[in-house]
């Protein structure tokens, strides 16, 4: 039965290395997998995300929502749907999870309004999976090359509440939060576990 997996975390977790990883693991399996990512995996999504992230202009947080939001909606449109469709499993590199915990909390938009307008440009599209990589605001300012993009150079205190809304969402909603701060062959051992626990594989 294909499976749609999400890898989140905040800037610089490392979840980007993992969902690679992951999608690697299942393929040794024999199992056909689609990787994809946000925002910009389609032809409309690049655009969005040259918008969203390259540019130095101010984005309101509900404008920067919804354009996340129009993205995503095409995204499961054009990539996730028709992968899950066919029988193939996706690993996602973010999905609403990442909207939650940077424009509902980060934002302050609040997460239910988020949530509800995410639910609506995903026709309710839920994963099976959502593993959050966790990593110390040091550890994730070491990491990071330059300036980073929009997102990226939002400040310490947004990506510290950033975190903290990942940690508070994975507790209520169960979503698998693990350390990040680890080596990547480490981290990618304990994002099988829970993926293989889950999917019962």
């Amino acid at each position: 039965m294909a499976a749609f997996i999400v890898l989140e975390g905040g800037d610089a977790s490392g979840k980007s290395t993992q969902a690679r990883h992951l999608a690697d693991r299942l393929r040794s399996r024999g199992r056909d997998v689609v990787e994809t990512f946000e925002p910009g995996a389609t032809q409309a999504g690049a655009a969005i995300r040259a918008l969203l992230l390259d540019g130095d202009c101010p984005i309101d947080p509900m404008t920067e929502a919804l354009v996340l939001a129009a993205d995503r909606a095409q995204e499961v449109a054009d990539v996730i749907r028709p992968a899950l469709a066919r029988g193939a499993d996706v690993v996602s590199d973010r999905f609403v999870p990442s909207s939650l915990a940077y424009q509902g909390v980060g934002r302050g938009l609040g997460v239910e309004k988020v949530e509800r307008l995410n639910r609506w440009a995903t026709g309710g599209l839920e994963p099976d999976v959502i593993v959050v990589l966790d990593v110390d605001d040091t550890v994730a300012a070491a990491r990071r090359a330059g300036p980073g993009d929009r997102l990226e150079r939002a400040g310490a205190e947004f990506h510290a509440a950033v975190r903290d809304a990942y940690r508070t969402l994975g507790a209520d909603r169960g979503w698998g939060v693990l350390d990040g701060n680890d080596d990547a062959e480490v981290v990618s051992e304990r994002v099988w576990a829970v993926v293989r626990e889950r999917l019962g594989l």
